[in-house]
Formats: structure tokens, sequence, C-alpha cells
């Protein structure tokens, strides 16, 4: 990438500060950058006996595992490191809405001081944290390949559980994940609803690949399984099923542009259902999460509401594995 500043730990120059009139002093001050004070409000403060911490184990942050929350635990006597906390707020102002930022504009999302968030921002490129395209950063390629080690070997299914658990409590229908198998898809994982009336589904059952939101998603965003079945016979399931293979590429182009799919009564007549794919580091399409249901509740208008449910659900799913979304295409 032409411009791209990954590595060179530059000082930055004092005009990309510049963002109107909140540029002033940090403190209030008369704008005499005090190092000595940045410094101090970076670290821990060391001048007390570790033995003498009575603090409760616990104290502190870190990044908790899964949703990418706070919740992890120092041990006993270990003091938090401030300038973690405060490097963590600037990576996670990077979303995938906003993946390049400007310096203003990463001071503004996290709140730091002017002074703190350009020293924090030139380390971080230097460091290979960041990179730097002209006058804005983003993450640098050098964490997407340290962060891959971190999903291999995992199970997924154990992995991804929780987050499909808090799907089905939060929308009250049943949370599956799908994965292809050659022309099928299979539930791998499902948190069934507590409702008396419910879709039958459960783990291991073989579905078509051309019925239903989990088997638009799954398509949508691999190009050889859907020319496979693109190119194959569509079998008929209910008068809703697409069966016409240029219906089924459009619904498809529009599953990929809108970024999930919702369907009603394609495979099974009475059931409606809302997915939303989940990507490995590699930006590869690993599995579809989603939600099912009978027609009586999940109506039109109530998959419509629940969609930013299933989004959130794929999109911290996609996070936890370390995954990156595919380039618009």
């Amino acid at each position: 990438m032409p411009g791209v500043d990954t590595a060179d730990g530059m000082d930055l120059p004092d005009a990309e500060l510049a963002d109107g009139p909140d540029d002033g002093p940090d403190d209030g001050t008369d704008g005499t950058h005090d190092s000595t004070n940045d410094v101090a409000d970076d670290v821990t403060d060391d001048s007390t006996d570790d033995s003498t911490d009575d603090s409760p184990a616990g104290a502190g942050g870190g990044a908790g595992f899964g949703d990418g929350g706070p919740g992890r635990a120092l041990p006993r006597g270990i003091k938090p490191l401030l300038v973690l906390a405060k490097i963590r707020e600037v990576l996670e102002a990077f979303t995938v809405d906003r993946p390049e930022l400007t310096l203003p504009e990463i001071r503004r999302d996290t709140g730091l001081p002017a002074s703190t968030c350009q020293r924090i921002v030139a380390n971080l490129v230097a460091e290979g944290f960041l990179d730097r395209v002209a006058d804005k950063y983003r993450i640098g390629l050098n964490l997407a390949f340290w962060a891959a080690p971190s999903s291999t070997g995992l199970d997924l299914v154990h992995l991804l559980m929780p987050i499909v658990r808090e799907l089905r409590e939060e929308t009250g229908e049943t949370a599956c994940l799908f994965r292809r198998e050659g022309d099928f898809r299979v539930c791998v994982a499902m948190a069934e609803t507590h409702h008396a009336v419910r879709r039958e589904m459960h783990v291991g059952k073989i579905m078509p690949l051309h019925a239903g939101s989990a088997s638009r998603v799954l398509l949508a965003w691999d190009a050889e399984a859907a020319a496979g079945v693109l190119g194959g016979p569509l079998a008929r399931f209910t008068d809703f099923t697409v069966t016409d293979a240029e219906l089924l590429r459009i619904a498809l182009q529009q599953t990929r542009a809108q970024g999930f799919a919702s369907t009603a009564e394609e495979r099974d007549a009475g059931a409606a259902s809302v997915s939303a794919p989940v990507f490995d580091a590699q930006a590869k399409l690993i599995t579809a999460i989603g939600i099912a249901g009978p027609t009586q509740r999940l109506t039109p208008q109530r998959c419509h509401d629940w969609t930013p449910a299933v989004l959130d659900a794929a999109r911290r799913a996609t996070r936890m594995l370390g995954g990156r979304y595919p380039s618009p295409s």
C-alpha cells in the first residue's frame, strides 16, 4: 500500500493536531506540555511496596475473553499498567464501518489528551500495531498476523456457544450456527427457544443449500459453492422455494450487499429465519449464525426488528475468532 508508514517511529507534525478550538492545553494551563505528568499518567504507581497491595484479585482492566470487553482479573499483587488501557482505547476506535481514522478523530473517540494520543499513536505505528496511510491510520497488518494463531486449534462450537445463547435470550427465538458440508448445510450448534411453539431443529440436522436464510448466507460469500448450486437442479420444498437459478443469483447478490439474509417458508411452511455471516482471520466465511421460528412470531416486521441483533452476534463472533470482513466487491 503506497504511503503506508508501518515502523519508522517518526514524530507526528504539530499540524496533525489541528482540530479547532479543542486543541488547546490538555489541562487548562498555558499550553506548556508537562512530559512528566504525561509519563506519570501512563504507568502504575510503583512507589509503594507490592507486598502491601491489598487490592482484591480482579482489580484493574484487561480484555474479556470473547466479546473484547473488560473483565479479566489481574493476579493479586499485580498492578495495572494504565498505558495498556489507553492503547486499547485507541485500537477500539477502529471498526469495520470506520477502518481508517485521522488523529483528531482518534482523539475525539478516545477522549485522550492531544499530546498523549499523539504519542501513543506514533508509538503504535512504530511498533506495527497501526499502519499510516497519508493522514489516516488503520489497524496494522502485523496485528492481523499476530492474531491469526488465536483461534488455531479452538473448538468453534465451544467458542461461539455463549454468543448463540445470548442471541436466543435477546430474541426469544431458537438461535443456530450452520456450516456448509458439500451440497448441504448442517446445524452445528443451537440454543432452543423457551416458547412452547417452536421450529423443529437439532444439532446435526442436514438441510438443502438453496433454501432458507442460512443457506443464502453460506452461498453469498462462497463463490465456488454458489456456482455448484446454481448450476444444478433446485428442488422445491414449498410454494416459496426459489427454484429459478437467476432469481437465486439475484437473491445472493442482495444478501451480500446488505450483509444478511431474511427468508420465510422457503424450506418449511410456517417457518422464518434471519442469518448473517461469520468470518475468520483470512476474511473467509466460516459459519452462518441466525435465528429461526414460526411465522406467527417471526413476522416480516419482527424479522426486521431482530436483524440488528443477528448482525451484532455475527460481528461479535467474527471478532472472537480474530476474523475480519472481506473487502466490498
